[in-house]
């Protein structure tokens, strides 16, 4: 009979560390990406967005901690990311950001073909196919780091 309670902290597989290697090539495979996107034109603070909004999508408390940080180190702002969740119902953003966040939660939610082909559709008027292929890349590998995560429970410590 399964309990219905939350694994206690001594219960948790922290896969990353269980499995050291499968975790380190997903390390390496996010360098790529992270040189594609750069190399495709984008800052850290758009793909910060794009990390930040699949985190949001994916509930991973974790990520979004360490990829906040981050975008704040990358010059984006609190206002923005405070309201990146309602991104569609402000003016904040960019058409390239708006682009890369709709093709980020198309990338993170694959069996709403209406999104994913409006998604692309609207980003063809906006990215290249390098930026596209990028922004793809970005969401694909937070996927993963999200899922790693959620299901090793990494804790969130209060900042010092």
């Amino acid at each position: 009979m399964s309990s219905t309670l939350p694994m206690s902290e001594d219960r948790r597989i922290f896969i990353d560390k269980q499995s050291p290697e499968p975790y380190q090539a997903l390390v390496r495979t996010s360098e790529a990406v992270r040189a594609a996107a750069a190399a495709a034109g984008f800052d850290r603070a758009l793909m910060e967005l794009v990390n930040l909004r699949v985190s949001q999508l994916n509930g991973c408390a974790y990520c979004l901690d360490v990829h906040t940080r981050a975008a704040l180190r990358a010059g984006e702002t609190t206002q923005r990311l405070g309201v990146l969740a309602a991104w569609r119902d402000t003016e904040l953003f960019t058409p390239v950001e708006r682009a890369a966040l709709a093709l980020a939660e198309a990338t993170t939610r694959p069996a709403d073909n209406a999104a994913r082909d409006a998604a692309t559709t609207a980003a063809r008027e906006v990215l290249t196919d390098d930026q596209i292929s990028a922004v793809i890349w970005v969401a694909v590998t937070i996927n993963a780091f999200n899922r790693v995560s959620v299901m090793s429970r990494h804790p969130v410590r209060p900042e010092r």
